[in-house]
């Protein structure tokens, strides 16, 4: 057969042959996270739930799709994540993005379940996958994974306190010490419009030195020149006001008991007058937590109050105040000091088989074991004795049972001790017997 004068063989083998040659990859800026780098997450996330437990923080797990006017007008049209680095498309009449963080979703959804009505203060965190367009580096991707902590309701500094403390435990959970918590207050909106007619007189002589980014913010937003990592920008950031001149006395007075609090905690702290967070819906206390252990790009994690966020997006006057840290920075800390994430996967029973009938018992009896809390595998490609073994060193496997025809004759099988090279015949009750507790 011929199509439009092509032979249909030709076609076919053509199209076979051009599937064959394909190679799928992850996007740019995307990894797969394989199995043993899978576990040091684990671990890790095994600390921070067990942290968010002994702060009585609830987890909660907002979707990866956000409305994009939810994200545009909480974190801010001019700030780089909503001008530069969403991932957005509309289907139909309906927009979406990415979620870039995870502080806008969790007040969406204090808003949208009306989480105030179960009565005090919220307390939640999360874990997961956030998005951003941004070039790839180490220890940033354009899908990259964060930690956080929200305490929602409560104008107290001593949230602020809470919240930071949380954060730093988690660290030291792990034995990342030698960190940098720096703090500033960002003020509240009497103070803040105080500071950007300061901001504004400072930098408008000088607009022409100014990055294009910054030129853009000078009207809107002047504080976020602060947080500009423009070459152009830093010898004018140098020399402009700081915002602890411009403080309200409400806003020093929460500043003054926030320093008091972390003091009695324990938690060293470096104040930072500049320091200013990259979202707009911050106000208050602003902090960063970073590692000289990560080079130029040192920022494990930071974050604020925020008392205006969830008014902005719909909801009633709430105060509020929350930390992100990124999971990769964490992970790279650790390999920078040597930090060992949990112990090797050891797989507790590898059974050995020899013939279809040791195998067909093996598949039966593989689920009384795991009932049992054990770890269980066997062959599952046929292969000899020899093989199986060496997958079960592979694997470092803590028993091996093995099976074979005169084993299931006999009722009695080889238990085997892999790290004490020792072994001895057990009937299946006396080997299930050997794992339960005395």
């Amino acid at each position: 057969m011929r199509i439009f004068g092509v032979d249909e063989t030709s076609i076919i083998r053509t199209i076979v042959s051009n599937m064959a040659q394909a190679q799928f990859t992850t996007h740019h800026g995307m990894v797969d996270i394989l199995p043993e780098e899978a576990q040091k997450w684990q671990f890790i996330e095994t600390v921070i739930r067990e942290t968010a437990r002994s702060f009585h923080f609830g987890e909660i797990r907002t979707p990866v799709l956000e409305q994009t006017p939810l994200i545009a007008r909480g974190v801010g049209e001019l700030t780089d994540i909503v001008s530069k680095e969403m991932f957005a498309f509309n289907r139909g009449e309906d927009q979406y993005v990415l979620r870039p963080e995870g502080t806008a979703p969790v007040a969406r959804a204090f808003v949208q379940h009306r989480l105030e009505q179960r009565g005090g203060v919220q307390k939640l965190f999360y874990i997961g996958p956030m998005f951003r367009a941004e070039r790839p580096q180490k220890g940033r991707q354009r899908q990259f994974h964060q930690f956080g902590a929200e305490i929602l309701g409560s104008a107290d500094p001593m949230a602020d306190a809470e919240t930071i403390a949380f954060m730093v435990t988690v660290y030291q959970k792990l034995g990342i010490t030698n960190t940098v918590l720096k703090i500033n207050s960002v003020g509240d909106p009497s103070s803040r419009k105080a500071y950007k007619e300061a901001l504004q007189n400072f930098f408008q002589p000088h607009v022409c030195h100014l990055s294009p980014i910054s030129k853009t913010r000078l009207e809107s937003n002047p504080m976020r020149i602060l947080d500009s990592k423009e070459e152009e920008d830093q010898p004018l950031i140098e020399d402009a006001p700081v915002i602890t001149d411009y403080l309200s006395d409400a806003a020093l007075e929460h500043y003054a008991a926030v320093k008091m609090h972390l003091d009695n905690l324990g938690i060293v702290y470096q104040e930072t007058p500049r320091l200013v967070r990259g979202l707009d819906y911050y106000t208050q206390t602003a902090f960063e937590l970073s590692s000289p252990d990560l080079g130029a790009q040192d920022a494990l994690g930071g974050g604020g109050r925020y008392d205006l966020l969830i008014e902005e997006i719909g909801g009633q006057p709430t105060p509020a105040v929350g930390f992100a840290s990124g999971m990769e920075r964490l992970l790279i800390a650790c390999e920078a000091l040597g930090i060992q994430l949990g112990e090797p996967a050891a797989l507790d029973v590898y059974i050995v088989t020899r013939g279809e009938a040791a195998r067909a018992w093996a598949l039966k009896h593989a689920p009384e074991l795991r009932k049992m809390g054990l770890s269980v595998s066997m062959d599952y490609a046929g292969r000899s004795i020899k093989a199986q073994m060496k997958e079960a060193n592979r694997e470092n496997t803590r028993y091996a049972i093995i099976v074979g025809d005169t084993e299931l004759e006999n009722g009695e099988f080889t238990f085997r001790n892999m790290v004490e090279s020792s072994e001895t015949m057990l009937r299946f009750d006396e080997i299930c017997n050997r794992f339960r507790p005395l």
